[in-house]
């Protein structure tokens, strides 16, 4: 349950998981960030960096593609917002699992895992059937 509020709680993005890399752009606006990119050999990433401290990274594939976003910093992001037309699974899914503590939620077509505590937050949450070839799910940080 506090998960759940730390959602309504959080802060704007738009970037979707499943998305449009055009998407990006919009999220630096609405965060107010500076945006930095780097080219992988099997994907782009765009590193959004907030005044306040939060970093959140989009992993884009060569087809356009944001097959994974990862995030860090002393308050969640919107997950709702990153998490796009996945996130009614995400929180069905967060909402049956028992106890507290880090979330590890592992479904055939999406994974969310995020932990931390009040002011140390990080998750990070990707699409299996779509990670590029030779991308490994441990690289996604």
């Amino acid at each position: 349950m506090l998960s759940i509020a730390f959602l309504i709680l959080a802060g704007p993005a738009r970037a979707e998981l499943g998305g449009a890399a055009d998407s990006i752009e919009a999220d630096q606006a609405r965060l107010k960030a500076t945006r930095s990119t780097t080219d992988a050999s099997h994907y782009t990433l765009h590193q959004l960096q907030t005044d306040s401290g939060v970093t959140v990274r989009e992993y884009v594939s060569s087809a356009g593609t944001v097959f994974a976003v990862a995030w860090e910093g002393p308050e969640m992001p919107d997950l709702q917002q990153l998490l796009g037309s996945y996130f009614s699974r995400y929180t069905e899914a967060a909402q049956a699992r028992a106890g507290r503590g880090a979330l590890s939620i592992a479904l055939p077509d999406l994974v969310v895992q995020s932990g931390g505590h009040m002011r140390s937050f990080a998750g990070r949450a990707y699409l299996p059937e779509q990670l590029p070839e030779g991308v490994a799910p441990a690289g996604l940080q």
